[in-house]
């Protein structure tokens, strides 16, 4: 861990961010060229579900090595990033109006969030009967299209909500605050970076990402606690790759083939 007191703690911390932007950056094009595109041609559910195993792997040994490897030297800077937040004049006071409903707020933020949910659901049954269900970005080729790919679809929406936000709302916020000194900088570097690797879903799905990702910035930031974001990561994802394929087009009826058809079109 490193002392943010060391006069060479922002060059230190420079050296590793540089390595990490360049591995996410390889990441990004391997997985765009060549995986994502691939894939998408794929048709055989062995061929998918491998290539669905190797992500899963690969997702979690990148991002989640990445996030640990890079919080075992900033961990004492994530409570500084938040106390600068905090620091600011308008979180300050949106947080003393919050707190001064003694808790009523909280209630109402879960219980919308539980009408969103539920109704998003709902909203997905009436669906049935159409044939584009809406997705933030080009993801159609990654819906499972039989039963044996819909526990991939959940464990990849489950490990993304954890690694993911572990990599983007927490470790590299601390290490862009830990060389540049300012939480301003750090906030909106670590949301561009995790829109901009979603490049592979299109400008959409860059887009849509960004939006995501500054949303669950600021879940994190007005809570301080990563979990909320983690939840919410996963239920975004779970919405998508299992709760699609099975309200929508409900291929947990279909069993395992060597040729498995695409599904309609979603946008």
């Amino acid at each position: 861990m490193i002392d943010p007191a060391w006069p060479g703690a922002p060059w230190t911390l420079g050296a590793l961010l540089a390595g990490l932007l360049a591995l996410l950056v390889a990441r990004a094009i391997k997985r765009d060229r060549r995986d994502y595109r691939r894939f998408t041609r794929f048709r055989s559910t062995r061929r998918r579900v491998r290539a669905m195993r190797r992500w899963l792997l690969d997702s979690l040994l990148t991002f989640g090595g990445a996030s640990v490897v890079v919080l075992a030297f900033v961990w004492q800077y994530v409570p500084l990033l938040l106390d600068e937040v905090d620091g600011v004049w308008w979180v300050a006071s949106a947080r003393s109006w919050w707190e001064s409903t003694g808790g009523l707020l909280d209630v109402v933020a879960w219980s919308v969030a539980a009408v969103v949910l539920v109704g998003g659901t709902l909203v997905l049954f009436l669906a049935r009967s159409v044939d584009t269900v809406p997705t933030i970005g080009d993801i159609h080729a990654l819906l499972p299209r039989n039963r044996r790919e819909l526990p991939y679809g959940a464990a990849l929406s489950v490990n993304a909500g954890i690694v993911e936000e572990l990599l983007f709302r927490l470790a590299l916020p601390a290490i862009v605050f830990g060389v540049t000194g300012s939480a301003l900088v750090a906030i909106v570097a670590s949301v561009a970076v995790f829109g901009a690797l979603h490049a592979y879903q299109g400008v959409a799905g860059v887009v849509g990402s960004t939006v995501i990702g500054a949303a669950l910035m600021a879940l994190y930031l007005a809570t301080g606690s990563i979990l909320l974001p983690i939840v919410a990561h996963a239920l975004i994802d779970v919405r998508s790759l299992v709760l699609i394929p099975v309200i929508v087009y409900g291929v947990h009826r279909e069993p395992s083939t060597r040729s498995t058809p695409s599904p309609p079109r979603v946008r």
